[in-house]
């Protein structure tokens, strides 16, 4: 019996699919920040298929379009986690894809643009001192908040830790 396409996969099965080493697939995750796998107890990883697909157009990027990680890293930043799922999608489907024109012109409009506009003169106005203590105030509020979801998430961990038991 083989899984729905929608089940989330393990490591193991992700791997197999993506017909590349589990720890390549651990790498990828420390050094693109927007793969995000679910984890279980224990952390245990379970990839979703959004997670798949992501890592598919890494994949595809780094090994069929000979970009390095430095390069992957900047489409990432320039044009986000779904435009390399979906790079991902289409490798998945067969679909050519030409990321290297796509980026090329993002990279054109940019410049573009860069050279359309005026510079800017900094402003050199500072806070006002009521401003400044709105926002020491807000800052203590979420360093307050901060520590409740800590201790909130050391509670839940306790707990699936003596339901695993």
């Amino acid at each position: 019996m083989t899984k729905s396409p929608d089940a989330f996969r393990t490591i193991s099965e992700a791997a197999e699919q993506l017909d590349l080493p589990q720890h390549v697939l651990r790498h990828w995750e420390d050094t693109f920040g927007y793969i995000r796998p679910m984890r279980r107890a224990g952390g245990r990883r379970f990839y979703r298929t959004y997670d798949l697909e992501l890592l598919n157009g890494v994949r595809t990027l780094l090994y069929n379009e000979k970009y390095t990680t430095k390069g992957v890293q900047q489409i990432f930043k320039d044009n986000g986690a779904q435009y390399v799922a979906e790079i991902g999608r289409k490798a998945f489907a067969g679909e050519p894809h030409d990321a290297i024109t796509e980026t090329s012109q993002a990279e054109t409009q940019t410049e573009e643009m860069a050279s359309e506009t005026e510079t800017v003169e900094p402003k050199t106005d500072l806070p006002s001192q009521e401003l400044v203590e709105q926002l020491g105030d807000m800052l203590k509020r979420l360093e307050s908040v901060q520590d409740s979801l800590d201790e909130a998430l050391l509670a839940v961990d306790t707990i699936t830790a003596m339901d695993d038991r």
